[in-house]
């Protein structure tokens, strides 16, 4: 059952990157992003790694790629504004896309199949277990990051704040 899963989500994971890759609409790939990276947090899921997951949903589905979708809607793409690109660009295109055929090619030769990893410890992608680690010997250093992030935060207001004229 479960590797059954994992397959049928491996084939969606990849049926919508190259959706991402060949979809001619700029909207259209950033949605099918949104799904890709679904399958992502699906297989987080199989791998029992929940606080990935949730991250990965949260992070990835919820704010950056909602953020791409609307910077695409107000930057209202047209093909009458689309400059024309040169022969030399698409020849450059070309010959990059071809380098990546040759080492996905030689990456899937590469590969071989093997047994699952069997954990010792089934627990060991929780939320319980991670916060054990970050609140017990790592608690110094994240909360040293807090503070980190809360001065950026801080930063980032001042530095965007106009002055009273």
């Amino acid at each position: 059952m479960g590797t059954s899963v994992f397959y049928i989500v491996a084939a969606l994971s990849i049926f919508f990157s190259l959706m991402v890759i060949f979809s001619k609409n700029p909207v259209h790939s950033v949605l099918y992003l949104i799904v890709t990276f679904f399958t992502f947090t699906v297989h987080y899921i199989l791998l029992n790694a929940q606080f990935l997951a949730v991250v990965n949903f949260i992070v990835y589905m919820g704010a950056i790629m909602v953020l791409f979708l609307f910077v695409l809607m107000l930057l209202n793409l047209n093909k009458d504004n689309e400059p024309l690109k040169s022969p030399l660009v698409k020849v450059v295109g070309i010959i990059a896309g071809c380098c990546l055929v040759v080492t996905l090619v030689g990456s899937l030769k590469a590969t071989a199949v093997s047994n699952p990893l069997l954990l010792k410890n089934s627990g060991l992608g929780l939320i319980q277990n991670l916060g054990r680690e970050l609140f017990g010997p790592f608690m110094l250093p994240f909360e040293l990051s807090s503070i980190l992030l809360l001065t950026a935060m801080v930063g980032a207001v001042l530095l965007t704040k106009k002055e009273k004229v």
